[in-house]
């Protein structure tokens, strides 16, 4: 038999776990969707040649899909001492550790920390042979770099937006970024 009052908790409870529920089937279908989009890039299948749309420290970048690993959350950073401000830390990404990079003090030394434990990883293509991850503050999805208009080194959208290309690949060869001591 039931005791007063037991049923009401747990019904609350219920209801907030079947939303947390609700909520997780939600973004893994985004993702397997998304998952699909940059394999299609990736091998070639697709019509159109996609980028994935991100926002870091204020800017939106394009990344092309083929140096794109996944998108995960934040997990619990742990720091690395005596290394560069733009350098986070090491995070657990299903057993791998990964190096986070935050592109936007990386870029401009001068730019505000990023708030903690906040925003998403994107992490580098195992192609691209360097365990590491871009922490960003926004994943706006799939861009069609090709359906805009160039702008110098930028690109602008339908919208109005400005959007700046982002080569993970080229980061990797860059020497500043290849040491992260102080």
């Amino acid at each position: 038999m039931m005791q007063p009052g037991a049923g009401e908790e747990e019904s609350g409870q219920g209801a907030d776990s079947q939303a947390e529920l609700a909520r997780r089937i939600r973004l893994r279908a985004y993702q397997e969707e998304l998952l699909e989009r940059m394999q299609a890039a990736k091998s070639g299948s697709g019509e159109r040649v996609h980028q994935l749309g991100l926002g870091i420290g204020g800017a939106r970048w394009l990344l092309d899909l083929t140096e794109a690993g996944e998108i995960v959350a934040l997990g619990a950073l742990t720091p690395v001492p005596l290394t560069r401000p733009w350098y986070l830390g090491l995070v657990n990404v299903r057993g791998a550790l990964l190096g986070v990079i935050d592109l936007a003090r990386y870029l401009d030394p001068e730019a505000p920390a990023a708030p903690a434990n906040t925003g998403r990883l994107v992490t580098f293509s195992p192609a691209l042979g360097f365990n590491c991850a871009l922490r960003v503050d926004q994943v706006y999805g799939l861009r069609q770099a090709g359906a805009m208009e160039r702008e110098g080194d930028t690109l602008r959208d339908a919208e109005g937006s400005t959007w700046k290309p982002l080569s993970l690949a080229a980061l990797v060869r860059e020497e500043r970024f290849l040491h992260v001591g102080m």
